[in-house]
């Protein structure tokens, strides 16, 4: 099973109804990075759990039962009575979203050092990433979390940065590397190393976060595919074409498919991912594409399931 850590929230979309001039129409769909995350694991055939703080609203209670709809364990949620955090999003020309967050005080901000779970053997990952790594006190809960887990446990990273929450990049720099400091897989979009490292090459970013302890670290490239950084060498796989709807949850799909592919092969270990060959490691980035482009053609984040990817002979390899 993975741990992931993080916000669960709704996505709000505007909706052009083409009603009156004084009115919006909006489509709230459940979501937040960790959360999508862990909901893309259990689709794609690996166990997951949420560790976050969940409201009393009904928007929390909703969220709740879309986590058990969906097969994710809610052993590791923690009941508040602070609301849900809201993300406006809209969409440019390309369908790239654009967020506005209405989370200050929200329930998945608020887990302190007294909600550390203590952990069984059944837990064999973690993953962090989005803006719980920045905003407090979450992004220091967590932080503890990885320190006193990462010896034993997978730990994975997906930066996600968006500067709504926590408009300071600076910030961010820093909260990243600490993270990164720990991570044994990282994966990240060239958008987001563009945004924390202005000044320097996307793949010479990756290529530093390798070392003994970090295996794999993958470069997300939009339409253009995807990159890896491993023992084995630096190389890149094509983007799949679709017709793309939006991107919302592209990258939340990719982590999913990298994770589930270690689940399913028994190798969601830091020592096993030390020795997966050249073909193990490119046929996980190829099946993160695939899925990445399979919820591009779709509104939202509506990941793939594994039986999809069957259908492209991609999840069995």
């Amino acid at each position: 099973m993975y741990l992931v850590c993080g916000e669960a929230l709704f996505d709000v979309f505007i909706q052009n109804d083409g009603g009156r001039g004084n009115e919006l129409a909006f489509k709230a769909i459940a979501g937040g990075s960790p959360f999508n995350v862990a909901l893309g694991l259990r689709r794609m055939g690996a166990d997951s759990a949420l560790f976050t703080g969940i409201s009393s609203d009904s928007l929390g209670q909703h969220l709740r039962q879309v986590l058990r709809d969906e097969g994710v364990s809610d052993s590791y949620l923690i009941a508040s009575d602070a609301p849900t955090t809201l993300a406006m999003v809209g969409l440019d020309a390309a369908g790239s979203p654009h967020y506005s967050f209405r989370g200050e005080g929200c329930a998945d901000r608020l887990l302190l050092a007294e909600h550390l779970p203590t952990l069984n053997a059944q837990v064999r990952g973690l993953h962090v990433g989005s803006f719980s790594l920045v905003v407090e006190p979450v992004a220091n809960t967590l932080l503890q979390l990885v320190q006193r887990e990462h010896p034993q446990r997978l730990i994975s990273l997906d930066p996600n940065v968006r500067l709504g929450p926590a408009p300071d990049i600076a910030h961010w720099r820093e909260r990243v590397e600490t993270f990164a400091g720990y991570a044994h897989l990282i994966k990240v979009s060239e958008e987001d190393l563009q945004l924390l490292y202005p000044e320097r090459d996307p793949q010479q970013v990756a290529a530093g976060w390798l070392n003994e302890r970090c295996q794999l670290v993958f470069l997300t490239h939009g339409s253009k595919g995807a990159s890896v950084h491993s023992r084995h060498g630096h190389w890149s796989a094509p983007a799949v074409e679709v017709h793309t709807r939006d991107t919302v949850g592209a990258g939340d799909t990719f982590q999913a498919a990298l994770l589930s592919y270690l689940a399913r092969h028994a190798l969601d270990t830091p020592e096993a991912l030390a020795t997966l060959s050249r073909e193990q490691i490119n046929d996980m980035l190829r099946l993160a594409i695939e899925a990445a482009a399979l919820t591009c053609s779709r509104v939202g984040p509506d990941l793939p399931y594994l039986h999809e990817l069957d259908r492209h002979h991609l999840a069995a390899r």
